[in-house]
C-alpha cells in the first residue's frame, strides 16, 4: 500500500450534509383544494351570498358606518349617472352649430352640473374610505378574536385529530384577508352601481354599444377567475409547509431557547432549514408566475380584440350617420367610462370571490371548532368533593395503535394524597387528564361524587381544579396575574401573598421592580425574567391559590433547588387534608409523603400501596427505586 494510499484511509469521512425538511403532503377531504372545480359561473352564483356574509359581519361591528358606506356608494353611482347624462347634453351644444361663444355659453349650465357631480362623487369617495376604516379595524379584531376563542374553547382531543392544525393554520390566512374584505365589497358596489349608470346612459344612446362592451370584459373577468384559482392553488399546497415553518421561526427566534441554540451549534441548522423550506414555498410561488403571466396575457389580447369591435363598431355607428356627431363624441366618453367600470365590476367581483376563498376557510375552521366545543351535559359538580371514581377508563390518541389508558379503575377520596408513578409514557399524564375532564373517556366513567364527567358542565369541574402541567406556562403577565389567572378572589392582594409565600418566593417578588406588578416578559422593555425553578414555584402558587377540591401537580419541582422542593411539599402536605391530592413524579423518595401511590406501566394500575409496602413487595415499584439509588 502506498503512502498516498494510507493517507486516504487515515483521513476522516466528512460529515454528511443536513438532511431537507421533510415534504408534507395530506389526503383525505381537508387534503382537497376546494377550488379545483371554481368557474366564473360558480363565481357569479356566490357573490351574492359573499356580499351578505360581508354586511352582516359589518352590520354587526358598526352599523353606522354601514349605513355610511352604502349611501356614499349610492350618491357615487347617482353622480355618475349625472355626470355622463350632462356630459351627453354639454356635447351636444359645443359640437353643435353657431358660434363658439354661443355654443359655450349653452354648454355652462350642464358643465356646471358635470363640475357639480364630479365634487359629489369625490365627496363620496372620501366618506366611504373613511367608512371602510371605521369597519375595516374592527372587522378584523372580531374575526381574530373568534379564532382565538374557537382553539381556546375546542376538545382537547381534537388538537391531536388529522387537519386540525392545517385547517386552523389556513383560517388564519381568513383572518389576515379580513382587512381586505371590505374594500373588495365596496369596490365591487361602487363599480356595478357606476356600471348600471353608465350603461343606462350608453343604451341610451345606442342599443348595440352595451352588448360590445359586456363582450370587451369578458375575457378579463375570466382572467381573474383563472388567476384566482392559480393562486389559491399556491396557497393551498404551502399550507403545511407555512405552518411548520411558522413554528420553527418561534422555536428559533424565541429568547428562552436562544442558550440551546448556541451551545449546540444549531444556528447553522436552523438557518440552512428555514431557507431550505422557505425556498421550496418560493418555488411553488415561481412556478405558478408563468401560468398567470400566460393567464394574462392570453385574456388581454383577447380583451383586446374585442374592444377593438367595440371601436369599430363605433366609428361605423358614427360615419354611417346611425348615430349623431354630438351622441357619438358623448358615447366615446360613456364608453371609457363604462368599460372602466365594467373592467373593475369583473375584476373586483373576482377579488371578493378570491377573497371569499379565505374567509370560507376561517367559516369552516370556526364551524369546526363549534361542533368540537364541549357539549357534555348540564349537570354540576358539587362545591366539596368526598369522591372521585374512575370506573374501566379507556382512552385511546387518534392515529394510536394502542390506548394511553387502558381499563383503570380507581377511587379517590377528600384529604387523601395520591402519587402517580411509572416509567415514560406509562399513562400517568393521560390519567390525570381524564381525571379533570380535560379528555373524555373513550369507555367508562369518570365520577366526582356521582356525578359522570361526561354529562357535566364543563366550566362547574374546571372551577374546582388546580393543574400544575409538566410544560407550564411562563405568561407574558403581571407577576400578580400569574398567579390569580385574571380570577382574582378579593380586590387586595392578600391571597396572592399567601400564595407566593407558600411558595417561598416573597423574596423574588419583592425584588422585582414593581413587586406584583411587574411584567414577567424580559423580551418587552420594562418587564423582568425569573429562572426555571422560580417559574416553576410560581406555577405552583398560581395552582395553591385557586384552593379547589381537586389539586393536581405534575413533576411539580423538577426545576427547584432542593430547598424549594421541600417547601413545597410541606405545603402539599400542610393543605391536603381540604382536598384530593395528585402528585405525577420520578422523584420516589418524594412519594413518601403520599398516602397511596399508583404504579402504571402500558396505561394500567400493575401497583398500588404504601411507600413501605411497595418497597418491600419487589415489584415495579422496587425496582424503580433500587435504580434510582443506583444512580
Amino acid at each position: 500500500m502506498t503512502a498516498t494510499d494510507a493517507s486516504k484511509e487515515d483521513s476522516p469521512t466528512p460529515p454528511p450534509p443536513p438532511p431537507p425538511p421533510a415534504t408534507i403532503s395530506y389526503e383525505g377531504k381537508h387534503g382537497k383544494n376546494p377550488l379545483e372545480e371554481a368557474s366564473f359561473r360558480r363565481m357569479c352564483g356566490r357573490l351574492p351570498s359573499v356580499l351578505g356574509q360581508t354586511t352582516r359581519m359589518a352590520w354587526a361591528v358598526d352599523r353606522g358606518a354601514v349605513v355610511l358606506l352604502l349611501g356614499c356608494q349610492l350618491l357615487t353611482g347617482a353622480a355618475a349617472a349625472v355626470l355622463l347624462g350632462f356630459t351627453a347634453r354639454a356635447m351636444t351644444h359645443l359640437l353643435g352649430t353657431g358660434t363658439v361663444s354661443a355654443r359655450l355659453h349653452a354648454a355652462l349650465p350642464a358643465l356646471a352640473v358635470v363640475t357639480v357631480a364630479a365634487a359629489v362623487g369625490r365627496v363620496g369617495s372620501a366618506l366611504a374610505s373613511y367608512a371602510d376604516g371605521r369597519i375595516t379595524p374592527r372587522l378584523l379584531t372580531e374575526a381574530d378574536v373568534a379564532l382565538v376563542s374557537a382553539v381556546c374553547r375546542v376538545e382537547a382531543a381534537a388538537y391531536g385529530e388529522d387537519g386540525f392544525a392545517d385547517r386552523q393554520e389556513a383560517a388564519e390566512v381568513g383572518v389576515t384577508r379580513t382587512t381586505t374584505m371590505v374594500k373588495d365589497a365596496q369596490r365591487f358596489l361602487s363599480a356595478l352601481i357606476r356600471m348600471i349608470a353608465a350603461g343606462g346612459v350608453i343604451t341610451a344612446l345606442h342599443w348595440l354599444m352595451l352588448p360590445l362592451l359586456l363582450l370587451a370584459v369578458l375575457p378579463a373577468g375570466l382572467g381573474a377567475v383563472l388567476s384566482a384559482r392559480v393562486d389559491y392553488e399556491t396557497h393551498y399546497a404551502n399550507v403545511g409547509d407555512r405552518n411548520v415553518r411558522g413554528m420553527m421561526r418561534w422555536w428559533a427566534a424565541y429568547s428562552r431557547h436562544g442558550d440551546e441554540v448556541r451551545a449546540n451549534g444549531m444556528t447553522d441548522y436552523l438557518v440552512h432549514w428555514y431557507r431550505a423550506l422557505s425556498e421550496r414555498i418560493d418555488r411553488r410561488t415561481l412556478t405558478a408566475a408563468p401560468r398567470m403571466l400566460r393567464i394574462v396575457l392570453a385574456t388581454s389580447a383577447l380583451g383586446g380584440l374585442f374592444m377593438l369591435v367595440t371601436w369599430t363598431a363605433l366609428a361605423w355607428l358614427a360615419m354611417t350617420g346611425r348615430v349623431a356627431l354630438p351622441v357619438a363624441a358623448t358615447a366615446v366618453v360613456a364608453v371609457q367610462t363604462t368599460l372602466a367600470a365594467l373592467t373593475q365590476f369583473v375584476q373586483n367581483g373576482a377579488a371578493l370571490f378570491h377573497t371569499s376563498l379565505y374567509l370560507a376557510d376561517m367559516r369552516s375552521f370556526l364551524d369546526l371548532a363549534a361542533e368540537r366545543a364541549p357539549r357534555r351535559g348540564e349537570s354540576t359538580v358539587p362545591e366539596v368533593v368526598d369522591e372521585i371514581r374512575l370506573d374501566e377508563v379507556v382512552y385511546q390518541y387518534p392515529g394510536k395503535d394502542e390506548p394511553a389508558v387502558g381499563g383503570v379503575s380507581l377511587t379517590l377520596r377528600r384529604g387523601e394524597i395520591v402519587a402517580i408513578v411509572g416509567e415514560n409514557g406509562s399513562g400517568k399524564s393521560t390519567l390525570t387528564k381524564l381525571i379533570t375532564g380535560i379528555l373524555l373517556a373513550d369507555k367508562g366513567r369518570v365520577l366526582w361524587d356521582g356525578v359522570d364527567l361526561a354529562r357535566a358542565r364543563p366550566d362547574s369541574v374546571w372551577r374546582r381544579t388546580a393543574l400544575v402541567p409538566q410544560n407550564f406556562a411562563c405568561w407574558p403577565l403581571r407577576a400578580r396575574e400569574n398567579i390569580t389567572l385574571g380570577q382574582p378572589r378579593t380586590y387586595d392582594d392578600g391571597p396572592v401573598w399567601e400564595a407566593v409565600d407558600a411558595v417561598g418566593m416573597r423574596e423574588v417578588m419583592e425584588k422585582l421592580p414593581r413587586q406584583l406588578d411587574t411584567l414577567l416578559a424580559r423580551e418587552i422593555f420594562g418587564g423582568a425574567e425569573l429562572s426555571g425553578g422560580q417559574w416553576q414555584r410560581l406555577a405552583c402558587a398560581r395552582a395553591l391559590y385557586r384552593r379547589t377540591p381537586l389539586l393536581i401537580l405534575d413533576e411539580p419541582t423538577s426545576q427547584m433547588d432542593p430547598r424549594g422542593e421541600h417547601r413545597i411539599f410541606l405545603e402539599i402536605k400542610r393543605l391536603a387534608a381540604r382536598r384530593t391530592t395528585i402528585v405525577v413524579t420520578h422523584q420516589l423518595e418524594n412519594t413518601r409523603l403520599a398516602d397511596r401511590i399508583i404504579v402504571m406501566r402500558g396505561g394500567r394500575i400493575v401497583e398500588q400501596g404504601s411507600y413501605d409496602d411497595l418497597v418491600h413487595a419487589g415489584g415495579l415499584f422496587a425496582e424503580l427505586v433500587a435504580l434510582a439509588k443506583d444512580r
